[in-house]
């Protein structure tokens, strides 16, 4: 009984613990003059009532304190419920959608910060959800892109909505592409990779998985949230596309982690 609760609370203050990933990936069609160009990663926030906001402003502090080109926040913002009421997760959303992009919108980045809906936010309220990242300016992508420029040069950042809960249209996302550019997909389902990679999509960001929130050794996670399971936590590569998962911030269904210290990613892009 006391190992049991030493384990509890172990993992309780795991997940107000912070990790910093630094990771270089080669992008065969980007262009030199993004070399060494950054990208900050957070996801999966899970802001709730009552939820303690310090690892959402520590993850903040840390990112600027890095401070990178671009910012890229991979759904997950408010937490739907586990009894399944929409109308109950919908006036939830509604709640605590603009306190937690209060908290994001300190975020820095000379590029801009972007972001996608994850499943969480696309089931309760996805509208309260989009609209209180935009008036905190966050800019939300779905099925949609925009070029990211330095000089004459460019790739290009796309979004889709979440692939459980929403409407996800990868075509419609990077219709407007030009041939040969550089595409950078947010999509918050990992295993979604497996349709990236069937476009021209350079590099997936996602999140969703929390790495299982427990991580046996040896094992892997006890349990994995659908469209995560091929593909939990880090780096991977499908055909021509990479795919990085980033574990996350934030916990559902109990607040604890076990070897999931919660994650900020720093991307450092090299052209190849």
């Amino acid at each position: 009984m006391a190992g049991a609760a030493g384990v509890g609370c172990d993992g309780y203050l795991e997940s107000y613990r912070l990790q910093l990933k630094r990771i270089e990936i080669p992008l065969r069609r980007l262009p030199h003059e993004f070399d060494g160009f950054t990208i900050a990663q957070l996801s999966d926030f899970h802001y709730e009532e009552h939820f303690s906001a310090v690892p959402i402003r520590r993850s903040v502090e840390l990112v600027n304190s890095l401070g990178p080109d671009l910012v890229v926040l991979t759904g997950d913002f408010v937490t739907a419920p586990l009894v399944n009421l929409k109308h109950h997760a919908s006036r939830q959303a509604a709640k605590t959608a603009a306190p937690c992009a209060e908290l994001l919108q300190r975020l820095r980045a000379p590029s801009g910060v972007f972001a996608v809906l994850g499943n969480h936010d696309a089931y309760a309220n996805p509208a309260a959800v989009t609209s209180a990242l935009q008036q905190h300016r966050i800019t939300v992508l779905k099925n949609s892109c925009v070029p990211i420029e330095r000089g004459q040069k460019r790739f290009w950042l796309a979004g889709i909505d979440d692939a459980l809960e929403g409407e996800p249209d990868l075509g419609a996302a990077i219709q407007k592409i030009p041939s040969g550019n550089t595409i950078i997909l947010l999509a918050h389902e990992p295993d979604f990779a497996d349709e990236a990679a069937l476009t021209p999509v350079d590099l997936q960001l996602s999140g969703h998985s929390h790495g299982g929130q427990i991580w046996i050794p040896g094992i892997g996670a006890p349990w994995l949230p659908p469209l995560a399971r091929r593909y939990p936590r880090g780096l991977y590569k499908i055909e021509k596309t990479v795919l990085y998962t980033n574990i996350g911030i934030g916990t559902i269904r109990a607040p604890i982690r076990i070897n999931c210290v919660p994650e900020v990613t720093l991307i450092a892009l090299r052209s190849v």
